[in-house]
């Protein structure tokens, strides 16, 4: 039996350039100008084709939207353990001092407009109070979303033995367009213009935490816009919501006992059936030598190895397979996360 490949992929604006190419041939064929009524008729055709046209021309470019967005079920990997302040503003300041995460991920490096990802977080603890900014950009295919947000967060403590209670709230923009200068066609097709004229969104999240010395659970609600704002045109690939739940366990008792901390998480994508995370870090080494792995619902897992110096410098690199119903075409991705605190 002859093995099977991906069909070539093509972009909504190359089918689109044919599509009206020979939309206007046939026009011509028919513009016979052998009497009035002829002419009216042609021109009727014409007419009916050109409509036909942009519809289609619509429909591809909506296909293209919703299919592009669909490449990341995964989110940074850097959310689970290294920065949680990723997915949850009640993180923002959670240890006092400032501190900035960067990372950079890239998904399907041997697919042409592979899905990648950037991220650049930066937050400062006092007193009781948080406050942080997460800048966030993705680009697949031709889609690109930028979303900057800033953080407050309040974490009142419980106790005397190290529990306490955290809330915290995003407010900031999203912006999201199509890269005319990447398509295969024609850049000044109005549909793209039409794409890329919406207007720049008021987004935000909304998220809270209990933690002790061990236990940590928590819930947010990410991207509010798209759980109170009807969108004419909706996009798949966003996250509704985010609840987890982790237990670190020391071996001797020590403060630089080696640790391990088993998590589950539990989240929400829209367009997508609910998806379990489930796994664990071991920190060893004065628990500065880092290892994760980690089983998605969507059949891939994630693993992970890092060095976190002293709780000034971490680096962090971690690889996710790929999903079962991509592996035999394309490889996983690759992650990087890197931390600076002061």
């Amino acid at each position: 039996m002859p093995s099977l490949s991906p069909p070539p992929v093509r972009s909504c604006l190359q089918i689109t350039f044919s599509l009206s190419y020979h939309s206007y041939k046939c026009g011509r064929v028919h513009q016979r100008p052998a009497d009035d009524q002829g002419q009216g008729r042609a021109a009727l055709l014409y007419k009916q084709m050109k409509t036909a046209q942009k519809t289609l021309s619509l429909l591809l470019l909506l296909m293209l939207i919703g299919t592009g967005l669909k490449a990341q079920l995964d989110p940074l990997t850097a959310q689970y353990f290294g920065n949680q302040y990723l997915i949850n503003p009640a993180f923002a300041g959670y240890t006092s001092g400032f501190k900035i995460n960067a990372a950079y991920r890239k998904l399907w490096n041997n697919v042409p407009g592979a899905p990648l990802t950037q991220s650049v977080t930066a937050d400062y603890g006092f007193n009781k109070v948080g406050i942080g900014l997460n800048v966030y950009n993705e680009k697949a295919g031709l889609q690109r979303q930028t979303r900057v947000v800033g953080s407050y967060a309040y974490h009142l403590p419980l106790n005397q033995d190290g529990q306490h209670l955290h809330f915290g709230v995003s407010v900031g923009f999203l912006n999201q367009r199509l890269e005319s200068s990447d398509i295969n066609g024609d850049p000044s097709d109005p549909l793209i213009g039409l794409y890329n004229s919406r207007k720049t969104y008021l987004d935000g999240d909304f998220g809270m935490a209990f933690t002790s010395p061990h236990l940590n659970v928590q819930a947010s609600l990410p991207n509010l816009k798209s759980l109170f704002k009807k969108e004419e045109i909706k996009l798949a690939d966003v996250s509704t919501f985010y609840t987890a739940a982790s237990y670190k366990i020391d071996f001797d008792g020590t403060a630089d006992a080696t640790q391990l901390e088993p998590k589950v998480a539990f989240r929400g994508v829209k367009g997508y059936d609910n998806i379990l995370d489930a796994g664990a870090q071991l920190a060893f080494a004065s628990r500065q030598v880092l290892m994760m792995a980690m089983y998605h619902s969507t059949k891939n897992a994630t693993f992970g190895l890092g060095l976190d110096y002293r709780k000034k410098f971490l680096i962090y690199g971690y690889y996710t397979t790929q999903t079962a119903q991509l592996g035999d075409y394309t490889n996983g991705s690759f992650e990087l996360n890197l931390r600076f605190g002061f």
